[in-house]
């Protein structure tokens, strides 16, 4: 049995169940609030689990407990452990540049913008809404301007050709923080058009914040 911690709205979690989903994995989900009390996530109980206190946090109980923390981490435990069908393309430098842009995601744009960060702006630094939004905008942009130029090898189909994958599975979440600030899209045709078919899929809408149990 796997074992997801996750938040309905951590765009982490949100990875990581549509890679679930697009290997038709079954999964428990156990809602850690990123909010209530503090956060839950800093809680002794949690911290047991996973000492880095964030989400997610895979636990494989087929595989004597074993507790995967990082997505990406985790999504690349899925392709060990579950490797059909695959989330990455045979080709290794489509490979390459999928995990690039995975990563170029994961590590240099969503955590500028992640909740503990805006909470610091405020709480520590005294910034307003205003600011924070100016702030989360601008790292958006940088980050999606450069994903938009990534995915020309991609251009015109999914990265397993007609099939989302790892990929997909790190862009979308990205895509609904974005329009969930009120970024600007405009300039990145080539994400709009990969998220316009990956969305209506069934591991997609699976995935969504708003239809996972904890949703608020």
């Amino acid at each position: 049995m796997l074992k997801l911690y996750g938040y309905w709205r951590s765009s982490a979690a949100y990875r990581v169940r549509i890679a679930l989903n697009l290997k038709g994995l079954a999964c428990q989900q156990l809602p850690v609030h990123l909010l209530r009390d503090g956060g839950e996530q800093h809680a002794a109980e949690y911290r047991a689990l996973n000492p880095q206190g964030l989400l997610p946090l895979l636990v494989d109980e087929q595989n004597g407990g074993v507790r995967i923390a990082q997505s990406l981490a985790i999504l690349e435990y899925l392709e060990e452990i579950f490797p059909v069908p695959s989330l990455l393309p045979a080709d290794p430098a489509e490979r390459a540049q999928v995990r690039a842009l995975a990563l170029h995601i994961a590590c240099d744009v969503h955590p500028l913008n992640n909740l503990r960060v805006l909470q610091y702006l405020g709480n520590q630094l005294g910034a307003d809404d205003a600011a924070k939004n100016a702030w989360y905008r601008h790292w958006v942009a940088l980050g999606l301007a450069a994903v938009e130029e990534g995915l020309a090898p991609f251009d015109g189909r999914l990265s397993l050709g007609a099939h989302p994958g790892y990929l997909e599975a790190c862009l979308i979440p990205q895509l609904y923080n974005a329009r969930r600030f009120n970024c600007d899209l405009a300039a990145y045709p080539r994400i709009v058009a990969m998220a316009a078919r990956c969305e209506p899929l069934e591991a997609f809408r699976l995935a969504a914040p708003e239809v996972q149990p904890d949703a608020q």
